[in-house]
């Protein structure tokens, strides 16, 4: 999958720099830079720097800010329409998650993040290959939950493509029923 190219643009107050160096740096922390032109324009008192930058952000999602603390994403922002129903269908699978979350002796969140969730959704993991591709996602696993996520990412998939929305039942029961 190919990582797609974003531009954005952001003029800062030569005079007032403050505010506008702040909202930069933010955008900055949170995304792969991988190019800046600027520019400076005189205007007198309406003098500005601007700035065109060039992101790549694997897959649409922001990487974490230097330090190592993430921040939180708005996968809804980060996520197509479809994608992002899928994801949250995926996120919310409350029972099947919790009784494998209990069987294991693990919070639920430690079965899968919501970053491997999303990228699950962004890969269109429908086969355990594809599904082991996923950074965290090993062979324990692949050999523990793939049976069950690929499966309801397959059945999501098929029923998004038929226009459907999406077919994640509401319960589940992690015996295979």
């Amino acid at each position: 999958m190919s990582t797609p190219m974003r531009f954005h643009f952001f003029t800062i107050d030569a005079l007032a720099p403050a505010a506008g160096a702040s909202e930069l740096n933010a955008f900055c922390a949170q995304h792969r830079v991988v190019s800046v032109d600027k520019q400076f324009i005189d205007r007198g008192l309406q003098a500005c720097w601007l700035f065109c930058l060039s992101t790549v952000d694997g897959d649409g999602m922001e990487r974490p800010p230097a330090g190592g603390k993430r921040g939180r994403i708005d996968y809804r922002e980060v996520l197509s329409e479809t994608d992002f129903a899928v994801f949250a269908e995926l996120r919310d699978l409350r029972d099947l998650r919790k009784t494998l979350a209990e069987q294991e002796g693990v919070p639920m969140y430690a079965l899968f993040t919501n970053e491997q969730l999303a990228e699950m959704v962004t890969r269109r993991a429908t086969t355990f290959a594809v599904l082991g591709q996923i950074e965290g996602v090993g062979k324990a696993r692949l050999e523990k939950y793939g049976k069950y996520f690929v499966k309801l990412l397959g059945n999501a998939f098929t029923a998004a493509s038929a226009g459907a929305g999406t077919a994640l039942p509401a319960s589940h029961a992690t015996d295979g029923r």
